[in-house]
């Protein structure tokens, strides 16, 4: 990102210097024209001065509301400021943020900044990507401790070289420089056909390894052998969503030092979403989340809930 376009801790703190400058901006990111009610949708609203914290009411159905109703912030009980400041960091650094360093900026609990950052990551999740037109690339990588770290009840087998770690495929589209990514059970060639017809356009070129679960995919594959040495061929490579697997890597290793399975999904998100928006200015990043976490609930319960077996 050019350095003119970056928003500094400086700048930040100059243009949100108490609560009510982050109250009024997140505001206008929801509700450019004027408050709209939350519950039906009204623009017949009226500020309650007495009301906190729901400063909004709906002349229509009598209900209360504020800029946090059904969004990601719904029910918080950190000050906005400290949401927005929250959004910077996410916003501003390129391998993410630990919960441990989120509760030290903020002056907040782990807990709380370890809560908070998986709102911020589900309010960063890009729902309206588009299938990808390609040239695209496609890779799987493989998350986790080593199997000798592990307690022998938790190993486990999983084909493809990757022992005990939690598989990750991802496409990343030249054109845009967008990747998708997720979680996947195996790299069976039905689980990888699947994935990549959720994302890809029918007629796009689809650059992979020589890896089997890509064997036979309906699309105009093109390979490079890495078995083999071969890692370019003309036009034909991995190493941009080899890069991403590489950034994806130094999250889970420097910054977070461990990603649970269950949340795994959640960091690779998010991480996905950095990418998309790496080269945009700050600011236009800060209203992007903002945005996409309106209409968005994730709750505690839901959270800390046991994984179905």
């Amino acid at each position: 990102m050019n350095a003119t376009r970056k928003l500094s801790l400086v700048a930040l703190l100059e243009m949100f210097p108490d609560e009510r400058s982050a109250v009024q901006w997140l505001e206008a990111q929801r509700w450019p024209d004027g408050p709209e009610c939350t519950h039906c949708g009204s623009d017949n609203v009226r500020a309650e001065k007495h009301a906190r914290p729901m400063p909004w009411r709906c002349r229509d159905c009598r209900k209360h509301f504020s800029v946090r109703t059904g969004s990601v912030m719904a029910e918080s009980p950190l000050p906005l400021r400290k949401w927005v400041l929250a959004y910077w960091l996410y916003a501003t650094s390129p391998k993410g943020v630990s919960s441990l360093t989120l509760a030290r900026d903020l002056g907040i609990s782990q807990k709380s900044a370890w809560f908070m950052a998986h709102r911020i990551r589900e309010a960063m999740r890009d729902e309206d990507l588009p299938l990808f037109e390609g040239p695209v690339e496609v890779d799987e990588a493989y998350v986790g401790g080593l199997e000798k770290n592990k307690h022998r009840c938790k190993r486990q087998r999983v084909g493809g070289g990757g022992g005990g770690k939690t598989i990750v495929a991802g496409v990343l589209d030249r054109a845009t420089n967008q990747v998708s990514a997720a979680v996947i059970p195996d790299v069976t060639r039905s689980v990888m056909r699947r994935f990549i017809r959720k994302r890809v356009h029918p007629l796009a070129i689809v650059c992979t390894d020589e890896a089997g679960g890509y064997r036979n995919i309906p699309f105009r594959r093109r390979m490079v052998n890495h078995s083999r040495g071969h890692y370019v061929d003309g036009d034909v490579y991995t190493n941009g969503i080899e890069s991403f697997w590489a950034l994806l890597k130094r999250a889970h290793k420097g910054t977070h030092h461990w990603m649970s399975p269950k949340h795994l999904d959640r960091y690779v998100q998010e991480l996905a979403a950095r990418h998309g928006l790496r080269n945009q200015p700050t600011l236009d990043v800060l209203r992007t989340v903002v945005r996409r976490g309106i209409g968005r609930r994730l709750t505690y319960a839901d959270l800390t809930a046991p994984v179905p077996r």
